[in-house]
């Protein structure tokens, strides 16, 4: 079984090493013997809140993993590796399917889901209606359905920290909603033109 852990430094307290050495090294600042820099990581256990990596008085690495009950642990690369791992093996099969480190995260996948089969339905409403009338046409429908696809898959692709569908969905969602505007204000102005021609004008 292979984990994929992403690490994300969030200090600038890592440097180089002097020109020869292939390695790098944290280095020691001056107000206390060791630093700590913290990493983000995913998918990490729900029952560890924040993990940090630190310098051991020996020189060795150590991960210092912070608990949700307020406890701490301090393990070595080997033992952090094993505790990820052994996470990973206890989960279902469904969360491994779906991805996710929680049962909160089976409601965001079925958000995505909708916002996918929105996606869809607004091309069969497009694809029926054009069949119905023997020529190509753009109801709507397609762009409310579209919109709402769009906001659901925007949300969801947030949750996912995903730069790609987040930037394609905030597109498109800026699109739908001008296809939109300029519809109605097109059935604004001719409910307009209509009442100013009007011979009988109720009074």
């Amino acid at each position: 079984m292979f984990i994929v852990v992403s690490l994300t430094l969030e200090a600038s307290n890592l440097s180089s090493q002097p020109t020869g050495s292939a390695t790098n090294y944290v280095e020691p600042h001056d107000s206390t013997p060791t630093n700590e820099v913290s990493l983000r990581i995913k998918p990490l256990p729900p029952s560890i809140q924040e993990v940090s990596l630190t310098m051991s008085n020996t020189g060795q690495r150590r991960f210092l993993v912070l608990y949700v009950d307020g406890t701490e642990a301090e393990l070595s690369p080997e033992g952090f590796a094993e505790l990820l791992h052994t996470h990973a093996a206890g989960k279902s099969l469904i969360f491994r399917f779906l991805n996710i480190t929680s049962s909160a995260g089976i409601a965001w996948v079925i958000l995505g889901l909708a916002g996918q089969i929105a996606f869809a339905g607004r091309m069969v409403l497009q694809w029926i209606l054009s069949e119905h009338n023997k020529r190509s046409v753009v109801p709507v429908g397609f762009w409310w359905m579209s919109l709402a696809g769009a906001s659901m898959l925007l949300v969801y692709f947030i949750w996912r920290r995903d730069i790609v569908g987040v930037l394609g969905q905030s597109t498109g969602w800026l699109i739908y909603t001008r296809n939109l505007w300029l519809i109605y204000c097109e059935r604004l102005s001719v409910l307009s033109l209509a009442s100013t021609k009007d011979p009988n004008p109720t009074s």
